[in-house]
């Protein structure tokens, strides 16, 4: 079981939460919040881990029973809310949460609840939290794990101690890859360049064997978009939608979103340092003197729009044809 110094980055929230530990100062209500891959569900893991496990300090043992159902995720007094639709409704959490908070602990100290992407909980579900919130049982612990904050109410946020995740610097996740995945430094240093800070954006990249081919691919279409005949564009639409997986998706998606963010940042900084396709630096500058501030704007738009489209079973060659007359944009 990772102790908290184990968890790469993220030094800030560690220490509030060890001190918290230390101290016997545990809050009824934390949300951890930064993108995916930031190391909110692991961070709230160990704290969980942490408080039930029987040596009582900063650290999981990992060797009591507490520890191991902890790791096992068969802890009866660590709960994991889930849902079946978009949103988290007021009937996940009542049926989940508030009916079963009123019962005691099984055999912890503390009953932790652990709410993933708890953003979409809708204001039925969220108002529904709140009463608990407001009276919570001495034993409660409820951890709201979220992207975006701005879809609380503020009553929710005034109760919850907030932990931001920040970005974690390169140079750490390159040497994590490096030591713990055992990856070349050139690919190391690639996938750490790519995760914008997210330890585990930069894992899955490691992971993911159709990373590299799928950068390239996406380097292809921004890179020769305007040289291109519209059969070739098809074609080079065809070859990213081959891999028709989440994962994929969001690897191409992912990656498009950092080009167009490199350029905007070159334009408005002419800042090589912060670009990201360093080795594309060329492509780059020349976008970035091409494409005004409202193109770039549009694309940013057309991407979300792109997502969207897919989600709600648009196909993947029409979306990305919507997509690419955006990119056009000067």
């Amino acid at each position: 079981m990772l102790s908290f110094k184990d968890i790469i980055g993220q030094e800030g929230v560690k220490a509030h939460l060890t001190s918290a530990l230390s101290e016997k100062k545990i809050s009824h209500a934390y949300i951890f919040a930064g993108e995916d891959g930031s190391g909110k569900m692991m961070l709230a893991e160990r704290f969980a881990a942490a408080l039930q496990c029987d040596s009582g300090g900063t650290d999981p043992c990992g060797a009591c029973l507490n520890c191991m159902q902890s790791e096992a995720h068969s802890h009866p007094d660590i709960i994991y809310v889930t849902h079946e639709k978009k949103d988290i409704t007021v009937d996940d959490i009542r049926l989940q949460l508030v009916n079963d908070i009123r019962v005691m602990p099984y055999s912890g100290r503390y009953k932790i609840y652990i709410i993933d992407e708890a953003e979409k909980m809708n204001e039925p579900a969220q108002n529904a939290l709140l009463k608990t919130l407001e009276e919570p049982p001495e034993y409660a612990v409820i951890l709201l794990l979220a992207e975006n904050t701005g879809k609380f109410l503020q009553t929710i946020l005034s109760r919850c101690v907030i932990l931001d995740m920040k970005p974690i610097d390169r140079a750490l996740i390159r040497d994590y890859l490096m030591s713990e995945k055992q990856l070349p430094d050139y690919v190391a240093n690639l996938c750490a360049s790519f995760s914008c800070g997210c330890i585990g954006k930069a894992r899955r990249y490691a992971e993911d064997e159709g990373f590299i081919e799928a950068k390239d691919r996406v380097l292809r279409l921004v890179c020769d978009l305007d040289r291109m005949s519209q059969s070739e564009i098809s074609a080079a639409i065809a070859a990213m939608g081959d891999k028709n997986s989440a994962a994929a998706m969001d690897d191409y998606f992912d990656l498009l979103s950092m080009w167009y963010r490199d350029v905007l940042v070159y334009k408005s900084t002419h800042n090589a340092d912060r670009i990201l396709f360093s080795e594309n630096l060329r492509s780059v500058g020349e976008q970035a003197e091409a494409k005004s501030f409202p193109a770039l704007n549009y694309i940013f738009i057309e991407l979300d729009l792109t997502k969207d489209r897919l989600k709600n079973n648009v196909s993947f060659p029409a979306a990305m044809q919507l997509l690419v007359e955006a990119m056009k944009a000067k």
